[in-house]
């Protein structure tokens, strides 16, 4: 190997390791990656930042933007709930709502389709009285396998399409993926729907009903005892039985800012400790009215706001802003005017405070304030509300002009009238004069770290293709299953690249694997959009760990599911994904 690519491959090694240990936010990862790849001279300084002008970059931005516009006007909302029986079985209902989330994903970002339906199917399961965990992971793979039927329906086909048109001259186009993607998308759809639910562990299925999960009786939070409160001079144990009555645990004491050791059962209570409880969000308020407790804030709170306060169950997303980082470390109460209440992570007691808890993705967080405040302040931490409405007000009204301008954009690209991304631009730009997506907020719909992720890792991919890194491991897997027909090396490729894509971000993992297919394909004489087309699916089939996609994290609190709960189900969909993409692969794209 030359130098660099010694240096590219420790690069990208590097990268890979950091993405999986999951410590720094994977947009900072790769960016420093890509000023270490300049630093070292690997990536030539007039490309460092083409990335960021890169079609596939600006084409993600927009479809997030329009996205927005989408949910806000309320046209896929009115659908999806006008839709919604709670009579139908549960396969049926997992049918309905997969089938839903599938094709707003082939036309919307796929973690913007199950934000928009997650709220739908955890009231619909609370109404039916059932766990949200039969539903919610289907719900979550049906949007990622949607997502593959069309070109803007995810970031590795945006890639893909792009990376052809660098390589063969010409992009692939909206509906190109939509053979392949299609086919895997219904038999996808069919398998969650009849046999994948009844895989996942009766930990999960065997709750009494959504109802625990969405008030979650397993909220850890504080509050102040003042000092008018009757629970002063008694013990900690001595407030059982109102505890009980309110259906609420007292697990701790906090006392000049430590926690007491144990849960200070024998400790007598003063004016200023802090109970530590655990309860759903309606048995702390019960809790916190019996004993005349207060929330940690509240007074500030009602000298800033009033006493129009309100409570919100919000999600953290693995790109939210507060994800590995306390309440304190990003001075919540002070900088926003809002208190974090409480925290449930799957169940799990934590002895750290609650403001000084660093959080995880899948927690789930009970915010307290003002209530015009709240939407914001989950805006701004980057969190998904658990809450019926959505963080916009929609504008049911502007629906027909939404979906009309959005539909006109599309069939004008589809038939290139005009190229996708002015086509996408156009769209947005509507929604904006329309006020469908204040102008205020439209860069806040753009979900930055992905675009600093793509920007980063595009120009990386280059050198890595320039310095012949992409070559060497092509070169590697067809020595490797030399003999055996390109048929089997497109599934070792499309295996290998799914594998990937579990543990990884998608984006990064196509920007690797894309090179590779056409490499492959070169070396073997065949038609490099087989390879390319089994990279878009590999790339977007993330179904084994709730690390490997966005949707998978999201659901993992209010599913209540573990990490090694996703295999059960995702294994046995990989594996029939594999199934059937690589035949459908050679009767669209023959090699």
């Amino acid at each position: 190997m030359t130098t660099d690519q010694i240096i590219l491959f420790s690069l990208f090694g590097l990268v890979f390791a950091m993405l999986l240990w999951g410590r720094f936010r994977y947009d900072l990862v790769a960016f420093g990656a890509l000023l270490i790849g300049l630093i070292l001279g690997v990536v030539p300084e007039k490309e460092a930042f083409s990335g960021f002008g890169h079609p596939a970059t600006i084409i993600v931005a927009l479809v997030l933007v329009v996205s927005r516009g989408l949910t806000n006007s309320g046209a896929v909302d009115l659908i999806a709930r006008r839709i919604v029986d709670t009579g139908r079985s549960i396969g049926a209902h997992i049918s309905v709502m997969a089938g839903i989330g599938a094709i707003l994903s082939a036309f919307m970002n796929n973690v913007a389709a199950l934000a928009l339906l997650m709220p739908v199917e955890l009231q619909a399961s609370r109404r039916a009285s059932r766990s949200p965990g039969i539903t919610l992971m289907p719900l979550a793979f049906a949007t990622i396998l949607g997502g593959m039927v069309t070109l803007i329906g995810t970031p590795p086909n945006i890639i893909i399409a792009q990376i052809r048109a660098d390589a063969l001259g010409e992009p692939y186009h909206m509906f190109d993926f939509a053979p392949v993607g299609l086919a895997c998308a219904t038999i996808g759809i069919l398998f969650v729907s009849l046999i994948g639910w009844r895989l996942l562990p009766k930990s999960v299925t065997d709750h009494d009903s959504a109802e625990e999960l969405i008030d979650l009786a397993g909220y850890i939070a504080e509050l102040v005892v003042p000092e008018k409160s009757p629970a002063i001079d008694q013990m900690v144990r001595d407030l059982d039985e109102q505890a009980e009555e309110a259906d609420t645990v007292i697990v701790g004491l906090v006392r000049n800012g430590k926690r007491l050791p144990g849960q200070a059962r024998g400790n007598i209570i003063r004016a200023g400790d802090i109970l530590v409880v655990e309860a759903g969000p309606e048995a702390i308020d019960r809790f916190k009215g019996a004993l005349k407790l207060e929330y940690i804030g509240e007074k500030r709170h009602e000298v800033v706001a009033g006493a129009d306060m309100a409570l919100l169950e919000v999600v953290v997303q693995r790109d939210s802003r507060i994800r590995g980082r306390s309440a304190d470390d990003l001075r919540l109460m002070r900088r926003q005017g809002v208190t974090l209440l409480g925290v449930s992570r799957h169940g799990r007691r934590f002895t750290s405070r609650v403001r000084r808890l660093a959080a995880e993705s899948g927690d789930i967080l009970l915010l307290f304030g003002p209530a015009e405040r709240l939407a914001d302040v989950s805006n701004w931490l980057g969190t998904l509300p658990l809450a019926e409405r959505g963080l916009q007000v929609t504008r049911h009204s502007q629906a027909g002009i939404a979906v009309a301008v959005f539909a006109a954009a599309i069939l004008a690209a589809s038939f290139n009238l005009i190229y996708l991304p002015v086509a996408l631009g156009c769209v947005a730009a509507t929604f904006v004069i329309l006020d469908i997506v204040p102008l205020r907020e439209v860069y806040d719909h753009i979900e930055w770290p992905v675009v600093v992720l793509l920007g980063s890792m595009l120009p990386l991919g280059a050198a890595f293709e320039a310095s012949g890194g992409t070559s060497l491991i092509a070169e590697t897997i067809v020595a490797s299953t030399a003999g055996l027909s390109p048929a089997i090396v497109l599934t070792v490729l499309m295996i290998v690249t799914m594998t990937l894509s579990d543990v990884l971000n998608n984006t990064a993992t196509t920007v690797i694997a894309a090179p590779i297919a056409l490499q492959i394909a070169s070396a073997l004489g065949v038609n490099p959009d087989a390879f390319l087309m089994a990279v878009a699916v590999a790339a977007s089939c993330a179904f084994l760990t709730p690390i490997g996609h966005k949707n998978n994290t999201l659901i993992m609190g209010p599913g209540g599911y573990n990490f090694g709960d996703y295999w059960r189900m995702g294994l046995p969909l990989e594996i029939l994904i594999v199934a059937v993409a690589i035949p459908t692969i050679l009767v669209v794209w023959p090699l």
